[in-house]
């Protein structure tokens, strides 16, 4: 998606590889990002071509009738359905990064950083799609206008509806990777990461089809990124300015992972009662007891126990935050909330 990144696909090419060279033992040179505009991103493609990607058709079923025609036209042109995807659809990945963040950005992406991106997709387009390109690098301003407005009109659309479930995933699978590096070592964790990452001499390496890189990330670090929508692949963000960044797929996506949040309910309460179910799902965000209690619509005294429960579980995790108790779901509750989806 970004300016020099490729999917990887097919058979290892071992001649094509970028190595993101860390600090040694320097666990803080890694963390890890959620990008809302990577995941719609792959969205687009993913309509544009959905026999390719077999995971997604419980969710195409789901959204696929209620696409904005002209909206996703749009964004279909600027994404195009393989190959090279522009820097300005997308800010930095973060932990706290939100739909609403993501396009806030993009209505401010600098205008000189659009005209490139156009430029290497004229170069790399034919026919209608360049001549509308051409048109988007002449009045980047209107561009960025039109294109944040489809962003939205389209999130809306094919994400908002599943957001929730997508964002467990996303959640689910950064805890167990959290998990190995603190037990395991980043090496443990980078060998598992995908087939075609592993890790050696201090660097996280990624085979790639076509693009082969040092790069050096002593003081600026490592992201990587999990997507549920980009399941077939690695990609890579490696120029300057941005951060060194890799997207990899999420473990446990599934087709049926576009569920909703009825069903995945259902699921957990067979499992842990419906009552601590409806607790540990919503539970992706801190809340006090008496937010549990309210929301759950029980008492005080039972949310308490119910909390207590999950948290002897090792499900949650709760703090003390001055007179108040926050309660939030562990990396094992996010990784259970994930098996079920």
């Amino acid at each position: 998606m970004d300016r020099n990144s490729a999917p990887v696909e097919g058979v290892e090419h071992p001649d094509h590889r970028v190595e993101f060279h860390l600090s040694p033992g320097d666990i803080q040179a890694v963390r890890f990002g959620i990008s809302p505009g990577h995941e719609l991103a792959h969205a687009v493609r993913v309509l544009l071509r959905p026999e390719q990607h077999p995971l997604q058709w419980g969710w195409l079923r789901v959204v696929r009738d209620r696409l904005p025609r002209d909206a996703f036209g749009l964004l279909a042109t600027v994404i195009g359905d393989d190959g090279y995807l522009p820097d300005f659809l997308t800010a930095a990945p973060h932990w706290e990064m939100t739909p609403d963040a993501e396009l806030a950005a993009l209505r401010d992406a600098p205008l000189a950083g659009m005209r490139v991106d156009f430029g290497k997709m004229v170069v790399r387009s034919t026919g209608a799609r360049q001549r509308a390109l051409r048109g988007m690098q002449d009045d980047p301003a209107r561009a960025r206008r039109m294109i944040a407005d489809a962003w939205s009109e389209v999130w809306d659309a094919a994400l908002a509806p599943v957001w929730p479930q997508l964002e467990r995933l996303l959640r689910a699978d950064v805890a167990v990777r959290s998990r190995t590096i603190a037990t395991a070592g980043i090496a443990r964790m980078a060998d598992a990461l995908h087939p075609q990452v592993s890790w050696g001499a201090g660097a996280v390496r990624v085979s790639l089809r076509r693009h082969s890189e040092q790069v050096d990330c002593h003081g600026s670090g490592l992201v990587l990124v999990p997507s549920v929508l980009s399941s077939w692949g690695c990609m890579v963000l490696t120029e300057p300015p941005a951060q060194p960044t890799l997207f990899y797929p999420a473990r446990g996506v599934t087709a049926g992972w576009a569920r909703d949040a009825t069903e995945i309910a259902d699921a957990l309460g067979a499992l842990l009662g419906p009552a601590r179910a409806g607790i540990l799902l919503r539970a992706g965000t801190a809340r006090t007891t008496s937010q549990v209690a309210r929301e759950a619509g029980i008492a005080a005294s039972t949310a308490s126990h119910h909390l207590t429960v999950l948290r002897e579980a090792g499900l949650i995790t709760s703090e003390r935050d001055g007179a108040r108790m926050l309660h939030l779901r562990s990396p094992l509750g996010e990784a259970m909330v994930g098996a079920v989806l």
